[in-house]
Parts: C-alpha cells; structure tokens; sequence
C-alpha cells in the first residue's frame, strides 16, 4: 500500500503543476514577463518609464493595465495577449476568433478592451488623447489570418510600434509628473488587488447588479434600443442622460 501511495502522490502532484501551467492566470503572466524583458532589453529605461501591472480605481469598480511606458513621446499603454493559433478579427469588431486546431473560441477584440485602460488613464493624468496610445500585443505561437491596425502587434513588433512615434510630445517635468501620478493613484500590486479586480469584473457583468457609471459617476440603468440595427437589444445607459451619453454593452 505505501508503494503505491508512493506513485500515485507525485503523479498527482504532475498532474496538478500541469494544469498550473496551462490555467489562464499563468499564460497571462508568462506573456507579460516576455513583454517585460523584451522592453528591458529594447526600450532604453531613460527614456521609456515602465510601469507594470497597474491597477487604477474607476466610479465603476477597476480596471487594469499589463504596462505603461511613460516617454517624451507620449504614453503607451499595453494589453499582452498569451494565444496560440489563428487569430481572426477586425478593428470595429465587438469579438475576434482564436483558432486552434479544429475548435474556434471567441474573445472580448483587445483594442476596446484597452480602451478602457486609455480613458482610465486620460482620466486620472488629465491628458488629451493625442498623446496616449493603445498598442496590443500577441505573444506566444499565434498568427494573424486577418489584417491588423498597425497598434496591434505580434512578439517584439511593439517596440517597432513604440519607437516609431519621434516627436517629442510631453516635457522631462511633464512625464516625471505622470510617472508619479500613476504610482502614487495604482492600487498595491497583490493577490488582494487581483481578487477585487476580478470580483469587479463579475460584477460589471451581473445584470442584477447596480451599476455606476465610468465616465460620471452616476447610476447606470438598463435600457432597451428602440430603433436602428440594435433595436429591442438591451443596454446600460447612464441615468444623468442627455448631459451624459455614456453607454455600455450588457456582455
């Protein structure tokens, strides 16, 4: 008997390191530290403030950000995708598809994805649009079967992008106060503030749940389109409505 406890433990424990490995929370982390390396070895550290895994508070719970790159060129703001596969999807879509043998998965197009991260930050820095980029980036063994804009990107392809904006659009002073701006307004990086995210995450979806809005402030509440392409679609629109136009998806 204790011989074959012997064998059955550590294949037990194989088998549940394995699945450590493949579970989402991990390939995320491991896109995010090549992505980290790639910019510790590309992106002269003088020059290009990193600030990674940032979580900022917004009125309707958080939202969180793989990296900012904080340069006199602007502020670039990274969304790291661990795939493997083909990758179809379009600029405007609401979804892209990963293919991967012979099944198709559908996930959230990871330019309105970061979008939010965008305005989160525009928000707290107080800064026009023009000089805050979203860039994504694929890594791992996937391949795009669709034309890509070109802020989305495959491995190192978003250092190229990076470093393709020359014109210097913010001052020393001006990025310092940024770089500190951010630091100081994240949340503690911790497994507490990952869990409140995700818990947010769960919320913003949860039809019963109420709802505030990203932009005001104020009470989202569930509404129906009563004309055009979405009509009879339900939405959450913001209750300080016309003098806020804010809308959102309910998935």
């Amino acid at each position: 008997m204790k011989t074959l406890w012997w064998f059955i433990i550590p294949m037990m424990l194989f088998l549940a390191f394995r699945t450590f490995l493949r579970s989402p929370w991990f390939k995320g982390v491991r896109g995010e530290t090549s992505v980290k390396f790639a910019a510790w070895l590309r992106l002269p550290a003088k020059v290009y403030h990193p600030i990674h895994n940032v979580t900022l508070p917004t009125p309707d719970g958080t939202t969180q950000i793989d990296h900012v790159f904080v340069s006199c060129f602007g502020i670039f703001v990274v969304e790291t995708k661990n795939m493997k596969g083909w990758i179809f999807g379009e600029e405007k879509q609401k979804q892209w598809t990963q293919k991967f043998f012979k099944k198709s998965f559908k996930f959230q197009n990871p330019l309105r994805q970061n979008y939010k991260h965008v305005k989160a930050l525009e928000a707290l820095l107080d800064a026009p649009p023009a000089v805050i980029h979203s860039v994504v980036v694929f890594v791992g063994k996937s391949t795009f079967k669709s034309p890509m804009p070109a802020n989305v990107t495959h491995s190192g392809g978003y250092i190229t992008y990076i470093k393709s904006f020359h014109k210097a659009v913010l001052s020393d002073a001006q990025v310092q106060k940024a770089v500190t701006q951010i630091q100081s307004d994240r949340l503690t990086p911790s497994w507490k503030t990952n869990r409140q995210h995700v818990r947010h995450l769960k919320n913003r979806f949860d039809p019963n749940m109420k709802k505030k809005c990203p932009k005001c402030g104020s009470s989202m509440v569930l509404r129906t389109a009563q004309r055009g392409s979405n009509a009879g679609n339900q939405f959450w629109g913001c209750s300080a409505y016309p003098d806020c136009k804010m809308v959102q998806n309910i998935t």
